[in-house]
């Protein structure tokens, strides 16, 4: 297996918190349930970190069964829809998204 990880790192502007998570929840789980081959799909909304840890607001971890999987995905129409809107949401942050690919093992 192969999780696809992105990171929301940054601030929200104040007084839009609850925007943004109504703005994932509404408008961007939708589009990332429908990737192809999209085995699980996580969405973790942060709530507290050690001190010193980097602001991370939003993971979004897609579970793919293969490179191949992930490969169809990152290439459908679905993708390039998502980042279009995600565009939106990034004006009521200020950062920046990354993204890491881990294997599942155990």
């Amino acid at each position: 297996m192969i999780v696809r990880q992105a990171f929301f790192e940054g601030a929200i502007h104040p007084g839009r918190e609850m925007e943004f998570r109504h703005f994932v929840e509404t408008r961007l789980i939708p589009m990332w349930r429908r990737f192809p081959g999209v085995r699980d799909l996580r969405v973790l909304f942060a709530l507290e970190r050690d001190d010193g840890a980097p602001p991370f607001l939003l993971s979004l971890a897609m579970t793919f069964d293969d490179r191949a999987a992930l490969a169809e995905a990152l290439e459908a129409p679905i993708r390039y829809e998502s980042r279009a809107v995600t565009g939106e949401l990034m004006k009521m942050f200020d950062g920046h998204i990354h993204h890491h690919v881990f294997q599942v093992i155990g």
